[in-house]
């Protein structure tokens, strides 16, 4: 059987066009968590790769963009929603709510949601940032990402900037809040759900090895592991700092992920991501 020579062009042609796969975009949409994928000389070089970096070395058809914006909370982000140049991707992950936590915002109810009340709640803040979202591309792919638990965090060359663990709540609320009310909102509206605060793995016990604080009866330093250390003062002023290289674990700061933790949460998105 001979081929005509336009024939076979055709076939070539129509071959490598079904071949051709576009990547797809991922818009990442959170904190200090995320904008720590670009800047780990901000962590004392304690991470080598965030979470965006090792979902696209596992999922080279994927390319992101870091919209991570340090200290902000949903409030920040829905305020402020038309000057951060979002664009349409094919994908977008909203990973908020542990600032919200930790600065007393409300959580608001459903209702807060669906009237869209503004961005004076968590619920009421989520429906600026979805609708945004939906506004630039109805057929994108929305992931949810809960905080995750937090021990006593105290940042690396700033001891004075710390705060408390999610062991207890702050302004009567509990961080475990926050998540539940980010799973009931994806449930909602059917969007997939990383629920971090329950499923990653990363707890209280396992953010840091030990916290090293003063023996308040010697004076002496010791190694202290949680719950221990909840109940032993930390003063930035004279103490030193409190986390070791030695002392991180799933977290290097009691806070923020160190590269294992940021491992976890990577193979939580990758389950989940759009093919």
């Amino acid at each position: 059987m001979v081929i005509h020579w336009r024939s076979a062009f055709f076939i070539v042609v129509l071959f490598a066009l079904c071949s051709f796969s576009a990547p797809l975009k991922w818009v990442a949409i959170g904190d200090s968590i995320t904008y720590l994928n670009e800047h780990p000389d901000e962590t004392g070089k304690r991470i080598t790769t965030g979470y965006m970096t090792l979902v696209c070395k596992q999922r080279p058809d994927i390319n992101y963009v870091n919209k991570g914006y340090n200290g902000w909370t949903s409030g920040d982000i829905a305020s402020k929603i038309e000057s951060l140049e979002l664009e349409k991707a094919d994908v977008y992950s909203v990973f908020l709510g542990t600032n919200d936590w930790w600065q007393g915002r409300p959580i608001g109810s459903i209702k807060d949601y669906e009237s869209g009340a503004g961005s004076a709640t968590l619920y009421g803040s989520f429906r600026i940032i979805i609708d945004k979202l939906r506004n630039l591309n109805p057929k994108a792919q929305i992931i949810l990402i809960t905080p995750l638990q937090r021990g006593d965090f105290v940042q690396v060359g700033n001891k004075k900037n710390n705060a408390y663990g999610s062991y207890k709540p702050k302004n009567d609320q509990s961080l475990e809040q926050f998540a539940d009310a980010l799973v009931a909102l994806a449930k909602k509206e059917h969007f997939a759900i990383i629920d971090l605060y329950h499923d990653s793995g990363i707890t209280h016990e396992n953010m840091v090895k030990f916290k090293r604080l003063k023996d308040p009866s010697t004076g002496a330093y010791r190694n202290y592991s949680y719950p221990e250390y909840t109940n032993i003062p930390f003063d930035p002023s004279v103490d030193e700092y409190p986390y070791p290289t030695d002392a991180i674990d799933m977290t290097y700061d009691g806070l923020h992920p160190s590269d294992k933790g940021y491992e976890a949460i990577a193979s939580m998105i990758l389950k989940v991501v759009r093919k």
